[in-house]
């Protein structure tokens, strides 16, 4: 486990960079979507939604990113990122269970961002309980 604590940072960087790269669905969210999903869609408003979508995940790639740069924030990066990935990875398996297969990759990598950060974030409690409860 510290292994991964050390390492962390790099997963940011790696999860951060493929997650950035949902940007793309600004500019072809009917690739986008296809892509994630595997179906297409035909109106104004999808496109929107979409659009709207790629944005805010790809955003979620710039805040890891950052994070991997900036000690300060690392772990409010990483919070925000990986309850970002849970949500979509709870909603796919509530509400979208026709849509895993095409998923798939995107889920495994969620789970291994949200595996990471909670180990990296919980790691240095997890230090202060034992050395609290050593010293009683």
């Amino acid at each position: 486990m510290d292994f991964i604590a050390r390492n962390a940072k790099w997963v940011m960087l790696i999860s951060g960079g493929l997650t950035a790269t949902m940007f793309y669905g600004l500019f072809a969210p009917q690739a986008a979507l296809e892509s994630m999903f595997g179906v297409s869609f035909d109106g104004a408003l999808e496109s929107i939604v979409i659009r709207s979508w790629s944005a805010l995940i790809g955003l979620m790639g710039v805040i890891l990113i950052y994070g991997f740069y900036n000690e300060a924030v690392r772990k409010a990066a990483f919070a925000i990122a990986a309850l970002g990935k849970l949500i979509f990875v709870v909603l796919v398996l509530l509400f979208g269970q026709q849509f895993l297969a095409a998923a798939l990759p995107a889920i495994v990598m969620d789970l291994i961002v949200i595996f990471v950060a909670a180990i990296y974030i919980l790691k240095p409690a997890a230090k202060s309980a034992t050395a609290t409860t050593e010293s009683e």
